[in-house]
Formats: structure tokens, C-alpha cells, sequence
């Protein structure tokens, strides 16, 4: 029997790229396509797939909150998840949330089957540029400061933060979206342990990472 996938991104163009690879093997099926968290839940409880191909960055709830979701189900599929975002903390935060395994858009098509495999035959998998991040890490840990933590990106929308910038403001100055914004910021919570924006300010200047 092929494997059963669920696609789940909000970019048709993305979707389309990776349907159209995944057609090449007969031992996967790409059962359905998802193009925000909601949708994401929903169908895999109605189509009932081996793997759920997940973005990170979609809308709707959010991918700690599908994954955490889906292992309250009694036969939840293999997470993998396919995103543009590489900063140890997500990774880390991600990996610790329970998905499966891990891999970069911009990395070779050919790599999401062999990680499709890997995840369904019960592995942890993670694609090479992963797992050497994983290792720099773990080698670096305790000579690094701590400021480190943080993304260069991070840090910069820490920094506008701390200038009373709304998400709005901070796209704006950053030519990003806002909901990239709130992402760049739920991590940075994450890895602060902190609740709120106000607290990571407070950390940040505590431990002299950003200056007002």
C-alpha cells in the first residue's frame, strides 16, 4: 500500500511543487492539500494520513498547537515539517512539540520522500543541514553568549519591540509580514520562557542584549 500524505501549505505555487515531485514515486499519495492550520486538522481526520507534510508559518492555529492537537487523536499521523525557517529555536522547539522530522525548503525535492519514509517506518528524521545545525549547537552551547539564543532576525524585532513598535510598525521597518512578525515573536517568548512582549524586553535589558 503507498504511503498516505497530507500537504499542508498556504502557497499554491509551493503545494504544487511538491505534489508534482511526489507523483514521481508510486509508493506515495498526496491524499489531500491544506492551505491553513484549520484545514489542516480537519482533513486529517477525515482522510486519516500516514504523514501530514506541515508549514510552519500558515494561517490559522498555529504548529505547536496542530501537533499537540493531533497527539490527542488515537491514531495520529507522522508530523514532517517542511518550512523556509532554520533558527535553532524553532528547530529545537519544534523537535521538543513531538514532530517527527524536519527539513528546509531549499533544500533538494528529492529529500521530502526519503524523509516521508523515514517518519512512517517510526524514525526521527532530519535532513543533513539539520542535523549538522543541531551539532554546531550542541558543540557551541556553552562557550556561546547567551544572547545567541536569538535569531539576528530575532533580535532585531527585539530591539523594535523594546521601542514600543507595534507588529504593524515592525513589518514596515523590516519588509516582512505581520504574520511573520508573530512568529519571529512567539519564538522569541519561547525561548526567553517568558509570557508576554513586555517580559522579553525586561530580560533583554536585564542581560544588556539591546539598549533603548
Amino acid at each position: 500500500m503507498s504511503i498516505r500524505v497530507l500537504l499542508a501549505d498556504d502557497h499554491p505555487i509551493v503545494r504544487s511543487g511538491i505534489r508534482n515531485e511526489l507523483a514521481h514515486y508510486p509508493d506515495i499519495e498526496v491524499v489531500g492539500e491544506a492551505i491553513d492550520g484549520n484545514e489542516a486538522l480537519s482533513l486529517t481526520d477525515t482522510l486519516h494520513p500516514d504523514v501530514l507534510l506541515l508549514d510552519l508559518n500558515m494561517p490559522g492555529p498555529k504548529a505547536v498547537h496542530i501537533i499537540r492537537t493531533l497527539q490527542t487523536r488515537s491514531n495520529p499521523p507522522r508530523v514532517l515539517v517542511l518550512t523556509a525557517y532554520s533558527d535553532i529555536g524553532t528547530i529545537l522547539g519544534m523537535l521538543k512539540a513531538g514532530v517527527h522530522g524536519y527539513l528546509l525548503k531549499d533544500e533538494e525535492l528529492g529529500m521530502i520522500s526519503e524523509g516521508i519514509r523515514a517518519v512512517v517506518q517510526g524514525k526521527i528524521w532530519l535532513s543533513n543541514v539539520i542535523t549538522q545545525s543541531l551539532i554546531g549547537h550542541t558543540v557551541q552551547e556553552e562557550s556561546n553568549p547567551p544572547q545567541e539564543m536569538l535569531s539576528p532576525r530575532e533580535l532585531e524585532v527585539l530591539r523594535l519591540l523594546a521601542q514600543g513598535c507595534s507588529n504593524q510598525r515592525i513589518a514596515a521597518e523590516l519588509s516582512i509580514s505581520k504574520r511573520t512578525v508573530r512568529f519571529h515573536v512567539e519564538n522569541i517568548l519561547s525561548k526567553l520562557r517568558v509570557s508576554n512582549r513586555t517580559e522579553a524586553v525586561t530580560v533583554a535589558l536585564q542581560r544588556k542584549w539591546i539598549d533603548l
